[in-house]
C-alpha cells in the first residue's frame, strides 16, 4: 500500500500519539484542517495542505501559514454544505490519495464524529483506504469480505454495525461470539464488543456496508 495521507481535524488529538504519526516515515502527506491547524503549529509541523473556514483557528495561525510559508490555503465560507474533514477527504481524492488517516475525527462532539464516520463512504465508493484512528480506536468502512488477521488488530476488541440499511446473510467467523446469515440490523447491540479467538478473524456478507471498529481500553 502506497505512504498515508494525515488529514489533522479538530476533534481529539492526543499530542504523544499524534505526534508520532505525523512524524513517521510512513507519513506522506498532511492536510491541516481548521482547529487541527493550531495543532500543527504548535508542535511546529508543516502541513502540505490546509483547507478549512477557520472559525475556530486563532488569527495568528492561520496568519502565519498564509504569510510566512507556501503552503496552499483553501479557504471556505463558514456556510457551507460539507465539514472540513469532508472538504479535506475530497481534496485527497482529487490528489490520488489512497492510503488516508484521521486524526482529530473523534472526541466530545459525537455529531462530528458520527459525520466523520458516514464522510468515509466518499473514500470507500472512491477505492481509497480511509480510518479514523486515536489511541483507542480504529474505525473504517468495509464493502466486502474481509479478513483481520489477529496480530494485525488494532486493539482485543471488534465491534461492526451496518452503514445506510439492514446488512443481510453476515457471517463471522473466528470470533469469540461467531454469526451465520446473520441480518445485521441498526436496532441492536448484537455486535458490539467482539474478540477475534484465534489466528484470524473472517468478516463476510453479499452486499451492503458496514462500519468496522477495532478498540482497546
Amino acid at each position: 500500500m502506497s505512504k498515508r495521507t494525515v488529514i489533522v481535524s479538530g476533534g481529539l488529538l492526543e499530542e504523544e500519539f499524534a505526534t508520532g504519526i505525523l512524524k513517521d516515515e510512513e507519513t506522506e502527506l498532511i492536510i491541516g484542517v481548521d482547529r487541527g491547524l493550531t495543532f500543527l503549529y504548535e508542535h511546529g509541523l508543516l502541513p502540505d495542505y490546509i483547507v478549512g473556514d477557520f472559525d475556530s483557528v486563532p488569527e495568528k495561525v492561520i496568519a502565519y501559514y498564509k504569510e510566512k510559508t507556501k503552503v496552499p490555503v483553501r479557504q471556505f465560507n463558514p456556510v457551507k454544505d460539507a465539514t472540513d474533514t469532508e472538504i479535506a477527504l475530497r481534496l485527497c481524492l482529487e490528489l490520488h490519495r489512497h492510503n488516508i488517516w484521521i486524526l482529530g475525527g473523534t472526541g466530545t462532539r459525537v455529531d462530528h464524529v458520527w459525520a466523520n464516520v458516514q464522510t468515509l463512504k466518499i473514500a470507500l465508493d472512491a477505492g481509497a483506504d480511509a480510518r479514523i484512528v486515536d489511541t483507542h480506536n480504529q474505525i473504517r468502512l468495509l464493502k466486502e469480505d474481509f479478513v483481520l488477521k489477529r496480530e494485525e488488530a488494532y486493539g482485543p476488541y471488534f465491534s461492526v454495525f451496518p452503514l445506510g440499511g439492514t446488512v443481510e446473510d453476515f457471517n463471522l467467523k473466528g470470533a469469540k461470539y461467531p454469526l451465520n446469515h446473520h441480518d445485521l440490523t441498526a436496532f441492536d447491540s448484537l455486535c458490539v464488543s467482539n474478540e477475534i479467538m484465534g489466528d484470524k478473524l473472517e468478516i463476510s456478507f453479499p452486499f451492503g456496508v458496514v462500519i468496522l471498529m477495532e478498540t482497546r481500553d
